[in-house]
Parts: C-alpha cells; structure tokens; sequence
C-alpha cells in the first residue's frame, strides 16, 4: 500500500477517528490531496466518513476505519487459542478437548438449524456450503456416485489447526449436527491437501 495511506491508516487507529483538516496537517498536505487518499482508502472499504456535529457551524466530515481496515493489523487470536487447547490439553487430556470441541460444535450449529427444516439431504448440504461460504470461506458442493462432498478451499484457522489438528473435528461434527448425517472428513488442508473434504453419504 502507498506509504501516505498507511499513514493515514495509522492515525485513524491510534486517535479512532480524524478530519480531513487533521491529517493534512500530519502529512503536510492539501485539502485536496488528502480527500484523493481517502477517496481511495473508502473506496477500498477500509474506511467510512460519517459527520459530527460540533458547537458551531456545519457537521464536519470525519473519519474512521472500517471492520475490513481494522482487519489490517496484527491480531493474537491464533496465539491465544492455542494456549487455551494446550492448557485444556494438559488438564482434560484427548478425550477432554474432544468433549470441549462437541460442545462447540453444538452452539456453533444452533442458529442455523431452523434452516434446515423441511430439506432433503442434497438441499441441506447445498444450505451448509452456503452458510460455510458466507463466513467467508472458498468452498464447493459436488457429488460422487450416491455421496455428496462439500469441499472447503481455505481454512479459517490454519495456525491453530496446524499445531491442533484435533481442531479438524470441530468442523466435521458441525457439518454433520446440521445435516443431521455423518460427514467424514477425507482430505485436510493443514495435512498438506489442496483442500478440506467431507463426504457424506446421501440417505
């Protein structure tokens, strides 16, 4: 990214939010200018403008980062959840995260079971590749004689799953609570595979 822009970036995330009278005096620019960087930068959406009423005159136009600009800089969820799995680990054992990770599977799957009512198999299947694709993961729908595949390209949380590979569960058993059917997890991307595949077997 051009260096200007992430200078701006920079100073909406440290002061959450800025006009564009504040940032040409940090940058030493124009009005101008300045409104092409944020022109762009909103564009991009990863920033939004939005009016603030001060104690005279009109609303001025100020600034602030999107979810997607926030997205941006460095997060520690990965570091932090793989220091929960290893303390559950050390203190439950296998069979504790194992427990752990069903009960997860069970809220993660409970907002969208109303979804499901009233399909078959093949329709239910086309629904969790549709809920999967909308949390923002690369996935497709196949079938392969009486079987059907959801085949997921990317993985949502491969620094976690790469040091816990029991973490692959999780996703086979919310597959499955959601269709109401085994889904077998055959290929893994954090097992070296091109992508994660479930089969299930249609009934």
């Amino acid at each position: 990214m051009q260096p200007t822009r992430h200078e701006i970036l920079d100073y909406l995330r440290r002061h959450g939010k800025g006009s564009v009278k504040e940032l040409g005096e940090l940058l030493h620019l124009t009005s101008t200018g300045i409104r092409q960087h944020l022109t762009i930068l909103e564009r991009d959406g990863l920033i939004e403008g939005h009016e603030e009423r001060g104690r005279v005159g009109r609303p001025a136009l100020v600034y602030s980062l999107t979810s997607l600009g926030d997205a941006l800089y460095p997060k520690k969820y990965a570091t932090l959840a793989s220091l929960f799995l290893e303390e559950l680990l050390s203190t439950q054992g296998d069979e504790g995260v194992q427990d752990f990770l069903g009960r997860v599977a069970v809220r993660t799957a409970e907002p969208y079971r109303e979804r499901m009512n009233g399909l078959d198999v093949v329709a239910r299947v086309a629904e969790v590749t549709r809920i999967i694709e909308a949390e923002g993961c690369l996935v497709s729908m196949s079938s392969e004689g009486k079987d059907l595949v959801i085949q997921r390209l990317t993985c949502p949380y491969p620094e976690v799953a790469r040091a816990h590979q029991a973490l692959c569960s999780l996703d086979s058993q919310f597959i499955a609570l959601l269709l109401d059917a085994p889904a077998s997890l055959e290929s893994c991307i954090v097992r070296g595979d091109s992508s994660c595949a479930y089969r299930i077997r249609a009934r």
